[in-house]
């Protein structure tokens, strides 16, 4: 299947000109006047006193005798030019024996917070604590369209200590996805010649023997192969060692070469996924591929280097050309996650005319992230998502969350249900209408321990969803780790394979028998 390079045309809704654009200020402050802190309430919880560049800065402070606690101030900022607009939020700050909190988003807080009718969020740098002379706190946030609040925050939570704040700056960087005025006509695009691909994510190990159950036994038509190096998010990549990536690299295309022959006798399309950047992740996940030159023009070699390979290859599907990217802020000189995932795929398309380019959004590939990422320019891209919405039901147990929480059920005061899900869903299934293009969801799952038969339920019903949709779709993961298996059962502690199958394995299984193969 050739795709034909051509310049995609949408009648997009044109902005007022109140509105605000990439690198135009919000909002200012400097704390200079004896106002400085009229705005800021409540007024009390703060005081001025010398600090940066030896000008007034905001003090805020809760003393060791009265044990951790919060003391904050906040502003009410802008909504009519903040809504639809993806902001840089920087500000300079000090701290003098701010103890170690609870939780990585206690501590020193410069947080913006928004209101809207989706949910609040609560926006910062997380781990900010200790004592150190004056330093840049930088993060990125996103303000709905439909946000009825947006507040800057500044102090302290769950800690004691003091903090210092100055020349707080609030820069638009961009804006939320145009709608265009009429939706294209006519079928999605097919970027493969069969009615769906469904199938799972597998282990970067994966053998011959666990294909031949996947895709001979139980039918799987897909496979979404990930090239994951020690782990995720943390691996050997995060060191920065680009001669040991490339190695490392190398073998795993290899391993993926042996077994190509495999799939195609199985009729398993492969997407090959590259789970871990160049550079890796720094501490707060972001990926260093936005930080340091280096890490960026090796990733754009990395996607020289795989089409070349594969041009050609009929049982790959495509490549999927980051998991789940994390920009964070990106340093000067480098390309954001959109330019630089357009210039790569230019680049992809032009070495192999024929295999689907799948594209995440940032951050996280998360259905909501869709609503910030404006279409690429470029023919055969298919748009990413992964789900796993409620967290704290799909992960209980791992990650400090806690277990015993059911779906259908409330989670975190909200009912989750089939049409919960499907309204967490709709940015997706919006992006499809509004602009025609094919639709990939690359990961979902529930832990296999999630009381009852709540993993199978959240399972159908997400299932059922994408079918309506006529999204493609992997479930994550088939002989990875145990904890997502639907070869083993709900006993945590039991880590062999049930002697029987799982009704998560026959409600895969089931869908599995409806494909065809190439």
């Amino acid at each position: 299947m050739q795709y034909r390079l051509a310049t995609l045309v949408w009648t997009i809704v044109v902005f007022t000109s109140s509105c605000l654009f990439a690198g135009d200020a919000v909002f200012e402050a400097d704390f200079n006047g004896p106002d400085a802190t009229k705005s800021w309430i409540p007024a009390a919880a703060a005081r001025l006193a010398t600090g940066w560049k030896d000008s007034p800065s905001l003090v805020v402070e809760r003393a060791s005798a009265e044990g951790p606690g919060a003391r904050m101030v906040r502003m009410a900022l802008p909504l009519e030019k903040l809504r639809g607009t993806r902001v840089r939020v920087e500000a300079m700050a000090k701290a003098d024996e701010v103890a170690k909190p609870p939780k990585p988003y206690n501590g020193l807080k410069c947080m913006l917070h928004t209101v809207s009718p989706g949910g609040p969020r609560w926006t910062q740098q997380n781990d900010v604590y200790g004592t150190f002379d004056w330093k840049p706190l930088r993060f990125t946030a996103e303000i709905p369209r439909d946000a009825t609040e947006a507040w800057l925050m500044l102090g302290l939570e769950q800690t004691t200590g003091r903090a210092w704040f100055d020349d707080l700056r609030i820069t638009v960087i961009g804006r939320q996805r145009s709608k265009p005025k009429q939706a294209p006509s006519g079928p999605v695009a097919k970027t493969h010649d069969l009615p769906r691909l469904r199938g799972t994510m597998i282990s970067p190990r994966a053998t011959e023997a666990d294909l031949r159950v996947l895709g001979g036994q139980w039918k799987a038509n897909h496979v979404r192969w990930q090239l994951t190096w020690g782990g995720f998010p943390r691996s050997p990549a995060d060191k920065g060692d680009l001669a040991a990536y490339d190695a490392w690299l190398e073998a795993s295309l290899a391993h993926i070469d042996r077994l190509l022959p495999v799939c195609e006798e199985l009729g398993i399309q492969v997407l090959i996924d590259l789970h871990t950047p160049p550079g890796g992740r720094d501490d707060a996940n972001e990926c260093r591929m936005f930080k340091e030159a280096r890490f960026q023009q090796a990733f754009l070699d990395v996607w020289e280097k795989i089409p070349r390979r594969y041009r050609g290859k009929k049982t790959v599907w495509g490549y999927d050309l980051v998991n789940e990217p994390v920009e964070g802020v990106v340093a000067d000189g480098l390309l954001d996650w959109r330019a630089l995932a357009e210039k790569v795929a230019r680049r992809v398309r032009e070495l192999d005319p024929e295999h689907a380019i799948i594209v995440e959004p940032a951050p996280w590939g998360s259905p909501e992230a869709l609503d910030w990422f404006e279409p690429l320019d470029v023919p055969g891209v298919v748009y990413s998502v992964h789900m796993y919405q409620p967290h704290q039901f799909t992960h209980q147990g791992i990650y400090g969350n806690p277990t015993g929480v059911r779906y259908p059920g409330m989670v975190e005061g909200r009912m989750w249900d089939k049409a919960e899900l499907r309204r967490r869903l709709e940015p997706v299934a919006s992006y499809q209408r509004d602009y025609n293009v094919p639709i990939y969801i690359g990961e979902f799952s529930a832990i296999r321990w999630a009381p009852g038969d709540s993993a199978y339920q959240y399972l159908r019903d997400l299932i059922e969803i994408f079918e309506e949709h006529g999204w493609d779709w992997a479930y994550h993961a088939f002989r990875e780790w145990d904890g997502w298996s639907v070869e083993h059962g709900p006993d945590r502690d039991d880590r062999a394979p049930a002697k029987t199958p799982t009704d998560r394995q026959k409600l895969l299984r089931g869908w599995f028998e409806k494909n065809r193969r190439r």
